[in-house]
């Protein structure tokens, strides 16, 4: 019995855990035969019905065990990981909060790029939060409020733009648009156009489009102080390859013509060679030209045109001009004493100037060169004391008027082969504040201005 009794207690050991789920009515153990081996050994045979230890299902248990594990430590680690971004989030957001903030309080004006920048920079941690939100199971406060944060900043930056209080970025987008036109301008300008080619002496365009820079060729021949006078280049429609200018200063007071030079090149002129000087007695205004080797002038105190020879240097012809008003009655604007102008172009001579039947208006007429007779006559609306200067060219009356003191605009026109004037606008810059005279010159299609003393010549561009 004894032997029986061990075997049990040892069978209730092992199964003490399983004895809380058995039923308080089934029996746990029984008697059973036994037998005692030569060494006093007892030995006893112990059957356990599988109902009774569920060996199955604790394996099970096991498995699961150390799966949930296994699981475990992955999410802490991923736990781990996504703490650490938390924080480098927070301080990115707190970096921009700062520098939002301070976009919004001080003075500083920020460009367009600084929004940008911004807006990119919150995009980044809006997708990265939005990234790690599904990686979370359950509810996660700190990303919630990370997310909740930079929605915030984002309607704030968007604000900051909108209001722009300085106006900072319209203006920038204004600048950049006008950069870009400007830009356009310059590649245009940049294109070489070559004008149209008209041979000198021809007028086979529609008139004048447009002048040049002003060259400066050089100070008059008497000074600074004379600032009163004429030049140019003379015109010999037979012998057109001619290279002959004049200088022909006032003297000081700005009415008399007493000296003039002449210079058989440009290169003689630059280097104050004149092939002779000489002296008339006397000529009057700033309204001289010469023409075909013959120098055209308005005689001092009357209305009489005088031919004078440059060769010779004589007097030719003296011919009175008929109702031409003088006595400065009716000169330019700025420029004392040019009652009288002569011009010339391409279909010979020239002269401008008022009557008082044309009450005070300008009035062209054609002369012989030979005979100083009228030939044609035109009578213009244009009130002459209102034009600084005028010239002829291809039969077509062009008068200025000054803008500012370095401005020149030429203004009207009058065509005499129509009859038709008209208004127009070429600008002119000029070096000083007064022209005192403006010589156009078929050969080499330049207009010859005597600007306050100096000698200034413009290229002309014509019309196709």
């Amino acid at each position: 019995m004894k032997c029986i009794q061990v075997a049990v207690l040892l069978l209730m050991q092992s199964v003490s855990a399983l004895a809380e789920t058995t039923a308080a009515t089934e029996t746990l153990f029984a008697n059973v035969s036994g037998s005692v081996d030569d060494e006093g050994t007892c030995q006893c045979s112990v059957y356990l019905p599988d109902t009774t230890f569920p060996v199955q299902k604790v394996e099970q248990l096991e498995i699961v065990a150390a799966t949930l594990s296994k699981k475990f430590e992955t999410e802490l680690s991923k736990v781990r990981e996504y703490s650490k971004r938390i924080e480098l989030y927070q301080q990115q957001i707190l970096n921009l909060t700062i520098r939002v903030q301070q976009m919004e309080d001080g003075s500083i004006s920020y460009t367009e790029l600084d929004f940008q920048l911004l807006k990119v920079e919150i995009s980044d941690l809006e997708r990265l939060v939005t990234q790690l939100k599904p990686s979370l199971v359950g509810s996660n406060v700190i990303i919630e409020q990370i997310y909740l944060e930079i929605t915030n900043l984002t309607i704030l930056v968007n604000e900051l733009e909108s209001l722009d209080k300085n106006n900072v970025l319209a203006i920038r987008r204004q600048i950049i648009s006008l950069q870009k036109r400007l830009k356009e301008c310059e590649e245009n300008a940049n294109k070489t156009t070559v004008p149209p080619y008209f041979p000198p002496g021809t007028c086979v365009h529609r008139g004048l489009l447009n002048v040049s820079q002003p060259y400066v060729v050089k100070l008059n021949w008497r000074g600074f102080s004379y600032k009163y006078g004429s030049w140019g280049r003379d015109y010999s429609p037979s012998n057109p390859e001619n290279e002959v200018y004049w200088v022909a200063p006032l003297n000081t007071d700005g009415r008399y013509l007493e000296y003039y030079r002449i210079y058989n090149s440009f290169d003689n002129l630059l280097l104050f060679k004149p092939m002779y000087e000489s002296r008339i007695t006397y000529g009057e205004g700033s309204g001289a030209a010469l023409y075909n080797n013959y120098l055209y002038y308005h005689a001092y105190n009357s209305r009489y045109m005088v031919k004078h020879d440059i060769k010779t240097n004589r007097q030719v012809l003296r011919k009175e001009l008929p109702d031409a008003a003088i006595g400065n009655r009716f000169s330019y604007a700025g420029v004392a004493w040019q009652d009288i102008d002569f011009a010339v172009d391409e279909s010979g001579l020239w002269v401008i100037y008022s009557t008082e039947n044309n009450v005070g208006n300008i009035v062209i007429s054609k002369l012989n060169e030979t005979t100083l007779d009228v030939l044609n006559t035109w009578q213009t609306r244009q009130y002459k004391p209102s034009v600084s200067n005028a010239f002829m060219l291809c039969g077509v009356l062009y008068a200025t008027r000054p803008l500012n003191t370095r401005k020149e605009e030429i203004f009207y026109m009058y065509d005499t082969s129509t009859g038709q004037e008209d208004r127009i606008s070429v600008i002119m810059d000029k070096k000083l504040d007064k022209i005192q005279s403006i010589d156009y010159s078929p050969r080499d299609q330049r207009l010859h201005v005597y600007n306050d003393g100096y000698l200034v010549s413009y290229d002309v561009t014509f019309q196709p």
